[in-house]
Order: C-alpha cells, then sequence, then structure tokens
C-alpha cells in the first residue's frame, strides 16, 4: 500500500496494530481524524493515555477499577458467598450484561496453557485461594462458579481449580453447556449466557 505522507503511513501501521483492523480499515480511520477538529483528536489522545496510565485494577478480583477496590467487590446487594471465576475482563463484561447474576467475580487473567508457556503460577488462582481462606467481607465463600471457556485450555484449567478446592469443602460449579464448545464468553449472546449462569451444575472432578 503505497501513502502520500509518512505521517499517515506511520498513523495507519499503528492504528493496523489493533485487533480486527487491516490496512485498508486503518487508512480510513486516519483519514477520518484529518477531516475532524483537532480538538477531538486531542480530546481522543487524552482518553487513550488516561487509559493507558491511569487505569487499575480491583486488589480483590483483580476487575478494572477506579479504586483499589472495585464497585463490584463493595456493592451491598451483592451476594458475597458467590465467586464467579473468569478467564478474562471481557467475561465478566458479558455476564454483568445479562443481569442474572448478583455474585462477585475473580479474573484469572488467562487460562492454563503448557503450549503458550502459561502455567498455575502465572494466573490468579493463589488469590483466589487467599479469597476462600481469608473473605474480605467477612462473609464466608459458599460456592465457586467456573464461567471458563469451553476449551481443551479452560477444562484443564477448571480441573486444577477444583483439585486445589476439593479440601476447602466448597461447593463447586460451572455454566451450563449452553455455550458451544470452542465457544468464547465475550461472543456469546445474553439470552445463553444468561441461562447458562442460571442453570449452572455441578463440577467434580472424580
Amino acid at each position: 500500500m503505497n501513502f502520500p505522507s509518512k505521517l499517515i503511513e506511520d498513523a495507519v501501521n499503528e492504528i493496523s496494530r489493533l485487533p480486527g483492523i487491516g490496512k485498508k480499515t486503518a487508512l480510513r480511520l486516519a483519514l477520518h481524524l484529518l477531516k475532524q477538529p483537532e480538538t477531538h483528536t486531542d480530546n481522543l489522545t487524552e482518553a487513550i493515555i488516561k487509559l493507558r496510565k491511569e487505569t487499575s485494577y480491583c486488589s480483590i478480583c483483580h476487575n478494572i477499577s477506579d479504586q483499589e477496590i472495585c464497585s463490584i467487590c463493595l456493592g451491598s446487594r451483592r451476594d458475597k458467598g458467590l465467586i464467579c471465576v473468569v478467564e478474562d475482563i471481557p467475561d465478566v463484561l458479558a455476564i454483568e450484561n445479562t443481569s442474572q447474576y448478583n455474585g462477585l467475580y475473580h479474573v484469572l487473567g488467562g487460562v492454563i496453557s503448557p503450549i503458550q508457556g502459561i502455567g498455575p503460577e502465572e494466573l490468579k488462582i493463589a488469590s483466589l485461594i487467599e479469597r476462600i481462606d481469608q473473605p474480605h467481607s467477612g462473609d464466608p465463600v459458599t460456592e465457586i462458579i467456573l464461567a471458563l471457556p469451553s476449551t481443551m485450555e479452560g477444562d484443564t484449567t477448571a480441573f486444577y481449580i477444583t483439585r486445589k478446592l476439593k479440601e476447602k469443602g466448597i461447593k463447586v460449579s460451572t455454566i451450563a453447556r449452553g455455550i458451544p464448545i470452542g465457544g468464547e464468553l465475550e461472543f456469546t449472546d445474553e439470552v445463553t449466557l444468561g441461562r447458562s449462569i442460571l442453570t449452572r451444575i455441578n463440577y467434580s472432578v472424580d
């Protein structure tokens, strides 16, 4: 692709690094920004810089937060005995959009994948165990819901966590398989995801 300006080329190269955006789409976005008032571009730039530099994560569940503890963990109407374990932050947003779940979350930050060199130590599993042993709210955790991808890596992670929790005497369930095998929560429709949460089943390694 030939560019009329090195500035355009540099902008297109950077924008096309974003997921799902090719060079043609990046070029359209770059040209669109050029046509906008300068304040529009300045506001966008400032928002991205703030997003990157000022975003923090909840010290309890590892969800994105504007303060040390996120609003979900602090929510007075949340069931503190329920913790839904998810792979990453988009999964929290997907489940929240169903309006079918009122418990807490725990973001692992990934799933166990030996091929990619991701082991249990790279995930937030230790802090999950700590939350069970020493609940932040003081209310005991009664159930762990595993809302992980229906993939080999997701099943491996679920199996590992379940074995870790077996001696804790806590109920461990998994969302019903209304989600297609190999599917990601982020791209599942809200009705299917909501039903999966409501019809969750016990998870056992026996």
